[in-house]
């Protein structure tokens, strides 16, 4: 008997089973859940100078580190936090990008008190609905575009960290605001025109790939 092949996928997630099951299952998808777009926020900044993979393998690590990634406890973190996540070897052990996880959960929580929730803010970045874009080659990708350049300059002047344009383009893949699979992978078609996305409503509190 002969088994169906693997529907095709970018290249970038057949690396690695995590990688092409992360790559199925959530990049990609319009994610609406306040508590998770700060957790790619987190992860997004982490990868800085890093590859995609080497995060993935410690999502769950950052999860327990940082209290779940809920913005309102990691807003409360001190100075004995960030000691503490200094030791943890599961996690980027990098004092600059540890002390800006947790002013963005800050900044984070200033966003919710003026929208709402952090995801009618980030949304309006690209109209309220995903990109749909018709890339054949990875080499298609961009690294950065005028609606990344304008959500980093808005975080900016809002006081996040780590949130140049590059990596609000990896945080808009991530998160859905753009569909950057290429057209040849099962997953584009699959979320082409979709509307919603993972997690809960946006009044929920809670890569670029390589």
């Amino acid at each position: 008997m002969t088994l169906p092949a693997d529907p095709p996928r970018c290249p970038w997630c057949l690396c690695d089973p995590l990688m092409t099951e992360y790559h199925d299952r959530e990049w990609g998808v319009p994610l609406h859940d306040d508590r998770m777009l700060f957790e790619f926020l987190v992860l997004d900044g982490a990868q800085a100078g890093l590859s995609w993979r080497t995060i993935l393998h410690k999502r769950e690590n950052y999860r327990r580190a940082f209290a779940g990634l809920e913005p309102g406890r990691v807003a409360r973190f001190t100075a004995r936090d960030v000691a503490r996540l200094l030791r943890d070897p599961g996690i980027v052990r990098n004092r600059v990008k540890i002390e800006s996880a947790i002013s963005n959960a800050q900044r984070f929580l200033e966003v919710q008190e003026e929208y709402g929730s952090f995801d009618r803010f980030i949304w309006q970045f690209v109209g309220g609905a995903p990109r749909q874009n018709r890339f054949e080659q990875m080499s298609d990708l961009p690294a950065r575009t005028a609606e990344s350049d304008a959500m980093s300059r808005d975080l900016r002047r809002r006081g996040f960290r780590f949130v140049g344009s590059t990596i609000c383009y990896a945080f808009m893949q991530a998160a859905g605001l753009v569909n950057d699979h290429l057209v040849t992978c099962h997953r584009w078609r699959q979320l082409e025109g979709q509307p919603a996305g993972r997690g809960g409503s946006s009044s929920d509190t809670g890569r670029r790939p390589g």
